[in-house]
Formats: C-alpha cells, sequence, structure tokens
C-alpha cells in the first residue's frame, strides 16, 4: 500500500548575503590584499545586503508560515551602493582609495560596465501590494499566477520553439509569460550564432 507524502513548496526571496558564495565581499577582500584594482560594474551600482545568521533565520521563520506555493519576501532593509561598501573595505583594511581627490591612494577601483542582463538597482518585490505575516521583516508576494492547464501548453509551444532553435519566438512566449521581463531580442549565444554562420 502507498503512502501519499503531502509535500509543502514554497520560496523565498532576498538580496544578497555578506560572505555567502557568490558575494561580492570576499572577491573585494581578495582583491585588496592583492593591491587591487577593485573591479567595479557602476558607480552608481546599488544592492541589498544580509548577514548569513539573519538570512538563515528569517528563512526558517518563513518556512514555519508555508501553506503551500507563497512566495515570501524577506525586508533587506536599505539598499546601497556598492561603491560605499568597497570604500569601506578599503578604510577598515587601514588602506585608502586611489582616485583623482587622492592620487597617492593605495587601490584603485576599475569601471569595468555593466554585464548584458544586469540592473543597476536590485528589485526585490514582484507583483503589488505584498502582504504581511505576523513576523514584521516577512511578506508574501501577490504574484500573477498561471494556471497548470494553461502553463502545460505553453511550455510545449517552448519545447517546439527550442527544438527549431527559433529563439525570437522563445524570447517573445518569455516576455508574455514572464511579468516584467523585457529582452532586447538581441541574440547572444555563442554556440547558436556560430551555427548560424556555418549554415
Amino acid at each position: 500500500e502507498k503512502k501519499c507524502i503531502n509535500t509543502k513548496l514554497s520560496a523565498v526571496r532576498f538580496g544578497n548575503v555578506l560572505g555567502s558564495s557568490g558575494s561580492v565581499f570576499p572577491k573585494f577582500k581578495k582583491q585588496i590584499i592583492n593591491g587591487g584594482p577593485i573591479t567595479l560594474t557602476h558607480p552608481d551600482v546599488t544592492r541589498y545586503f544580509m548577514t548569513i545568521s539573519e538570512a538563515a533565520q528569517l528563512v526558517v521563520n518563513a518556512g514555519l508560515m508555508s501553506n503551500r506555493g507563497e512566495i515570501f519576501l524577506l525586508d533587506m532593509g536599505e539598499p546601497f551602493k556598492i561603491k560605499d561598501l568597497i570604500n569601506r573595505m578599503v578604510e577598515l583594511s587601514g588602506l585608502s582609495i586611489q582616485d583623482e581627490k587622492n592620487p597617492d591612494g593605495d587601490i584603485k577601483i576599475d569601471i569595468i560596465g555593466l554585464r548584458a542582463g544586469e540592473k543597476l538597482y536590485e528589485e526585490l518585490l514582484l507583483g503589488e501590494n505584498p502582504t504581511k505575516t505576523k513576523n514584521s521583516k516577512i511578506f508574501i508576494a501577490n504574484d500573477p499566477y498561471i494556471e497548470w492547464s494553461e502553463l502545460e501548453k505553453y511550455l510545449l509551444e517552448l519545447e517546439t520553439f527550442l527544438k527549431n532553435e527559433n529563439i525570437l519566438e522563445i524570447l517573445k512566449l518569455l516576455e508574455k509569460l514572464v511579468s516584467g521581463f523585457k529582452s532586447d531580442r538581441k541574440i547572444s549565444d555563442y554556440i547558436f550564432l556560430n551555427n548560424q554562420k556555418e549554415n
């Protein structure tokens, strides 16, 4: 006799966690130790940050509130400029930034430009009017929802486009399905473009 297991799934959205894998913090620390330069995509780029312990505690609390299928949003406080984080890290290392005001500084910042699809400002909320929970730092997103019967048709359509390598139709469909997604319709897949040249 098979037992039915009811699994509850939910998601938690939040910004950057200081010191986690993929965090800019260890990267900047290494660049400072190596004497620079520190690479920054844009002088005005801003992000949200929280500590590992704060993020873990809020994720566990969100899990306890879960009924089924919610998207929880964590209050990350105010975002701040990555450049300010760099300045603080350099200062705490007993060094100074080398720039026009301080040409004899220790560490130079190289502005390397935003990568394709990278945003200047981070947006955490999807949808509008997030619902409050009993924890003032945790909200529930009210996102657009597609019924499975309708989504299944779109997935089959997407599968056909993928088999036929119809990139532009894939992008159009993603724009239709994903709220807020806007494509520049520019194809940057190296393998696809290389295959097109050969054909």
